[in-house]
């Protein structure tokens, strides 16, 4: 397939990412189908929403067929929220923004010291109550940096100060902290497939740890960094007392610093580590979708350098370039440059911006707009 130039394209497989602060990815697939069909009214259109591991991750499992159970949990300031994971089977989805991200805040509230992943931990637990035994923990978009402390505690851990009274909620009561006892977690444990699934590899601390490269995001300063990244350490430390060595090689791990370092959390519960967008497209069933398709459309709100490393429009040219298919994506702005998207497997990009310049009208019109660029990519590549 050339640029600009149709083919004969029987079937269009639309597996994309949501437009963050605009778009559900399945309302992306939805509004790109029916720019599509807008063309080419019988054109054969399979939609499988795709996620990272991210918030929309249980969204885009119940699209492909999971059962979403709800529930009451903690939220990141200690208040009940509603939240929700994804059960096929024996297989649970779990998100934990659902519980502890960043979109639960009140707007321009940030809890960076205080926000706790207790909430993770309940919704772990409902997982296992429901019978699941293979676990695919989705972390990122936290409101949260404490080392999944707060998880680990919602699982029957129990971390202590001086006195023998339990910390406060947060990263940065884990300076308090004296002993760590792991005997009360649940054993069931023992017997799940706990997958962590992350687009971050990073560890729990140092320049390239948990506080330092995403703790600004949650409103730290930087003086709210260094208390958190000093507290992290001495949290792996006193669990080092307890666990023993395992404890400092999961802080230096790939995916420790995931989601304020709940990744943390999950690897010392003994979860194995995979990239985010790797391992829901193997849970989402990509691969037969894939097989049946002849041309993928992928996206998401800002294709950039980010998209490059493990996000999830990255991760669908990949496999579907491994699988000779051709592959055009969508998205709100476009920051990458042609050889870039290339290397990615990614044919073109279309960006709502090309239709309208005003980000602001793009946002709050992103529907009608995606569903336009859907009909130009008809025109330019199937009809």
């Amino acid at each position: 397939m050339t640029d600009g130039a149709a083919t004969e394209v029987a079937r269009v497989l639309v597996a994309a990412d949501k437009f963050k602060g605009s778009l559900t990815a399945v309302e992306v697939a939805r509004r790109v189908s029916a720019g599509l069909r807008r063309v080419l009214p019988d054109l054969v259109v399979e939609t499988l929403p795709v996620a990272d591991g991210g918030d929309g991750t249980v969204a885009a499992a119940v699209a492909a067929g999971f059962e979403r159970r709800e529930l009451t949990v903690t939220g990141p300031l200690g208040e009940p929220v509603t939240a929700a994971f994804a059960l096929r089977g024996t297989t649970a989805v779990v998100e934990m923004a659902e519980a502890s991200g960043l979109q639960l805040l009140p707007p321009g509230v940030f809890a960076p010291l205080t926000a706790t992943t207790y909430g993770s931990g309940e919704l772990l637990r409902a997982a296992l109550d429901a019978g699941a035994t293979t676990v695919v923990f989705g972390v990122g978009g936290s409101a949260t940096t404490d080392g999944g402390a707060g998880m680990l505690a919602a699982l029957g851990a129990r971390f202590l100060d001086a006195a023998g009274e339990p910390v406060g909620p947060g990263g940065a009561a884990l300076a308090d902290l004296a002993a760590a006892d792991l005997t009360g977690l649940d054993p069931r444990f023992a017997g799940v497939d706990l997958v962590l699934a992350s687009d971050v590899d990073n560890p729990l601390t140092g320049p390239k740890g948990a506080p330092a490269v995403y703790g600004p995001q949650k409103g730290a300063t930087p003086d709210d960094v260094r208390t958190l990244d000093a507290a992290l350490a001495h949290f792996a430390t006193v669990l080092e007392k307890t666990v023993g060595p395992r404890a400092a090689e999961a802080a230096a791990a790939p995916g420790a610093g995931g989601a304020g370092g709940i990744g943390y959390g999950a690897l010392i519960l003994g979860a194995s580590f995979r990239p985010g967008i790797e391992l829901m497209l193997e849970v989402l069933g990509f691969a037969p979708a894939l097989e049946r398709a002849d041309l993928v459309i992928t996206g998401e709100g800002s294709l950039d350098e980010q998209t490059l490393h493990g996000k999830a429009p990255a991760g669908v040219a990949s496999a579907a370039r491994a699988a000779g298919k051709d592959v055009v994506a969508v998205c709100g702005r476009l920051a990458l440059p042609a050889e870039s998207l290339g290397g990615a497997g990614i044919r073109r990009a279309y960006p709502l911006t090309d239709l309208e310049p005003d980000t602001a009208t793009c946002i709050a019109n992103a529907g009608p707009l995606l569903e336009d660029t859907a009909a130009r990519i008809a025109r330019d590549f199937l009809s």
